[in-house]
């Protein structure tokens, strides 16, 4: 039996790929609450223009707690999760195989720069067309908020299921579908970055030879490096993204706030400065690198699970 015949099957890889994921929102999606209120907070305001609610992170996560209950800190987690098992499902999954294949590996056995970008961002790319809708819901739910600390546009959906019928009669597909494009740069970005940096970061700390027993530390380490890194180089596209997901439409299904990405990366700059385009970096950060931490590690974790179930 060959090598490739005893690795792991692409559906096995999704799947594993997503349990991971999966295991890594329910940790990080706190934060990703707080970031989206950031994000919207002030939204085409000049800076220095508009009150302040939320001053920091940590202020945030007070006062969401306070004024609407801790659990509000769990706002959007089942399309959030959903989310997850489609856009990680696919990008790890395609990641994995691709290493397992030798298909974004030199000779040498160590990362190719810009096959690994090229894979993990275009299977980013699919994921998170597929997943939109998704994340549609996931981020209007999350900028719900009580009235006297509310910021950005507000849905009022009572909940998933109440959003996702709502959008549904609104407009069928084409309203789950509206913006879809928004999180392809995003997620191209951020999961070329990740993936590549992380298997840079695994080819230096194996060179190193520090851990030669220890993978999962391995692991640790390099994913830690990896979610560190894309804090810094998505998060321009990722306040694009939820500006555009949460923006209330007219009749026509349109945004009134913004016509597209280009359209709302021009607002921005010219309302809120650079500045804006970083808005709620540190609970980016916050969220990715532990998020990034947990999923590859769960992920180390389920894959030597499977081949020991396999094995015996």
């Amino acid at each position: 039996m060959s090598a490739v015949t005893e690795e792991n099957t692409p559906g096995v890889e999704f799947a594993i790929g997503a349990l991971a994921a999966v295991g890594a929102g329910f940790f990080t999606n706190p934060v990703d609450v707080v970031k989206v209120r950031l994000q919207l907070q002030g939204e085409l305001e000049a800076r220095g223009s508009y009150t302040r609610i939320y001053k920091n992170t940590l202020h945030a996560a007070y006062l969401i707690a306070k004024h609407e209950g801790a659990l509000a800190l769990q706002a959007g987690l089942v399309p959030a999760l959903a989310f997850q098992v489609v856009l990680n499902g696919i990008r790890l999954g395609a990641y994995k195989s691709a290493q397992r294949y030798e298909l974004i590996v030199d000779k040498q056995g160590n990362t190719d720069v810009l096959r690994t970008a090229l894979v993990s961002g275009t299977a980013g790319c699919v994921g998170a067309v597929l997943g939109s809708p998704l994340y549609l819901v996931k981020t209007q739910l999350q900028a719900q908020s009580a009235k006297s600390i509310a910021v950005g546009y507000q849905h009022n959906h009572s909940g998933s299921w109440d959003a996702f019928k709502s959008l549904w009669m609104e407009g069928g597909i084409a309203a789950l579908y509206r913006g879809w494009n928004a999180n392809m740069p995003r997620v191209f970005v951020g999961s070329a970055t990740q993936l590549t940096t992380f298997g840079l970061a695994s080819d230096w700390l194996r060179s190193l030879n520090i851990f030669p027993d220890r993978p999962i530390l391995l692991t640790f380490l390099a994913s830690a490096i990896g979610g560190s890194c894309v804090a810094v180089t998505m998060q321009p596209f990722d306040v694009l993204a939820t500006r555009l997901y949460n923006q209330q439409t007219d009749a026509a299904g349109k945004g009134t706030l913004y016509k597209g990405l280009g359209d709302a990366l021009i607002k921005i700059l010219r309302t809120e400065g650079l500045t804006g385009l970083y808005k709620g970096t540190f609970p980016t950060w916050m969220r990715i690198a532990p998020h990034t931490v947990l999923c590859l590690v769960f992920y180390e974790q389920l894959d030597q699970l499977y081949r020991k179930f396999r094995t015996d």
